[in-house]
């Protein structure tokens, strides 16, 4: 079951909404847990146990870490939490990964078997990680041991947050689990935002998606070089439609029911400098990767380095390079059990280290539009990465951006044809505005003359309401017209 589904818009979200407010403020959380576990168990099935299991192996662990041995309970949680990822997310890859080398070297007999049946279960790198966040919490001392297992099964489990984040920690939703903050304002702000997260992921990145995966399913070769950007900047454009409009529509339900979850994009393709992108392109993931693996690693790192320098390099800079290294490695890994995830992580990493060495002074003189060019670039080709399916054709595909080429003509002009027409240059310019703060501005700016202009204020919520309205009927249309196209960010 997805957000953008029709069982989902049109059964499961409604009865879920009248059975919440219907029943008893008490009972709200039962009612959440019990449909969040429904949710779950329709595209995952028996694989609910293992989500049940981490919930109750979590909840009952910290609290162990509370009251006897800090430091065994917590690697115990960590061994638990994070051998469920490696077992269901990376076993394969790794024993891939292991048998190929093996095979380089002919040692064939130590070469092991992958498991067939091993199924990723959804969600699981996003409530992982939520899961560690909490242990590590709780060992700091930064939050108290949940002391209601509904309330914490709540927050662990909620559907909003299960298949794609953001990664609210418990230490940030804790309070509104007891008293939530419920309004016919928000409960109207809620809609409007998950609406907007719909035609994000629907009239935008599904747009994208079609001249994507036209692109990307052509030979490298049939392609020509304007084709080949054309395509990664479809990509490019449409991930991020894909999972912002995902991360609005968590959003919106939560704020339908009373949460305030934070914000995940702050219009990331209007950074100047690629450190100034991550802190703009999924936020709950870069500050957890800032706050569980950079920072802690930094610090270790500087405990075991005394002098000054260290391999001729400053240690400040040093512990900067190895912990960014590590962190962003990490990353990729986490994205997918690939070698071109690892790269991908690699890939940011070498920039990352490079502005803060040296380029990022140089970046700084520079007339500011080179400044957005240079950073997109570097995040429109690091999609090229992330979207090959292996680094032979990463490697192939920027060999066709970079040499002119006019490929096969009658390959070119068949994707031509299919994908660029009035409805995909409409949707392109909306994109472009969209994907910086214009639409926000502008509201800013007409809200604050409505106060003093009350039928002003009249025509702009009718206004709003009007839109929303017909973004809503469009992009049911195009459901009805499209095939399934689940959420990118689903997959990891």
């Amino acid at each position: 079951m997805v957000f953008n589904g029709t069982v989902f818009l049109f059964l499961f979200l409604p009865v879920f909404l009248v059975t919440y407010f219907i029943l008893p403020w008490k009972l709200r959380n039962i009612v959440l847990v019990l449909f969040s576990l429904l949710f779950y168990t329709w595209g995952d099935k028996i694989l609910v146990l293992l989500l049940l299991s981490s919930v109750l192996v979590n909840y009952y662990g910290v609290k162990f870490i509370r009251q006897r041995k800090k430091v065994f309970g917590l690697v115990a949680l960590l061994l638990f939490d994070t051998g469920l990822l490696v077992y269901f997310k990376y076993y394969n890859f790794g024993i891939d990964s292991l048998n190929g080398l093996l095979g380089l070297f002919h040692i064939k007999g130590l070469m092991l078997k992958p498991v067939a049946s091993l199924v990723l279960p959804l969600g699981i790198s996003f409530y992982t990680f939520r899961a560690i966040a909490y242990v590590i919490d709780v060992y700091k001392g930064k939050t108290e041991p949940s002391a209601n297992l509904v309330e914490f099964c709540t927050w662990f489990t909620m559907f909003p947050l299960i298949s794609a984040g953001p990664l609210v920690r418990y230490t940030d939703i804790h309070p509104q689990l007891a008293v939530k903050n419920i309004s016919t304002d928000r409960f109207v702000e809620g809609i409007g935002r998950f609406v907007t997260g719909l035609a994000k992921k629907v009239l935008i990145a599904g747009t994208f998606s079609s001249v994507s995966q036209y692109v990307f399913s052509a030979n490298v070769s049939d392609l020509s070089m304007i084709m080949a950007w054309t395509g990664i900047i479809a990509f490019t454009l449409e991930i991020y439609f894909d999972f912002s409009g995902y991360s609005d529509m968590a959003i919106g339900i939560g704020k339908m029911i009373g949460f305030d979850f934070m914000e995940n994009f702050n219009y990331p393709y209007t950074a100047r400098n690629i450190r100034e992108f991550w802190r703009r392109w999924h936020i709950s993931l870069s500050t957890w990767l800032r706050d569980y693996l950079f920072l802690p690693i930094a610090y270790s790192i500087s405990r075991k380095l005394k002098n000054e320098t260290y391999l001729k390099i400053k240690t400040e800079k040093f512990i900067y390079v190895a912990a960014t290294l590590i962190t962003f490695l990490i990353c990729g890994l986490w994205h997918g059990a690939a070698w071109t995830f690892i790269t991908w992580g690699f890939y940011f990493s070498v920039f990352l280290i490079l502005e803060q060495l040296f380029l990022g002074r140089l970046l700084r003189k520079l007339w500011v539009p080179f400044q957005h060019i240079y950073t997109m670039l570097v995040v429109t080709c690091s999609f090229v990465i992330f979207k090959s399916e292996n680094l032979t054709y990463a490697f192939s595909f920027f060999g066709r951006m970079f040499s002119f080429s006019s490929g096969e003509p009658a390959i070119n002009s068949y994707i031509q044809f299919f994908c660029f027409n009035r409805e995909t240059l409409l949707v392109t310019i909306v994109a472009l505005l969209f994907s910086f703060p214009v639409y926000g501005k502008l509201y800013g700016l007409a809200n604050a003359r409505g106060k003093s202009r009350p039928v002003l204020q009249i025509t702009m919520n009718i206004s709003a309401i009007l839109i929303l309205g017909l973004l809503f009927i469009v992009s049911l249309s195009y459901l009805a017209s499209n095939t399934y196209n689940p959420f990118i960010y689903l997959r990891f």
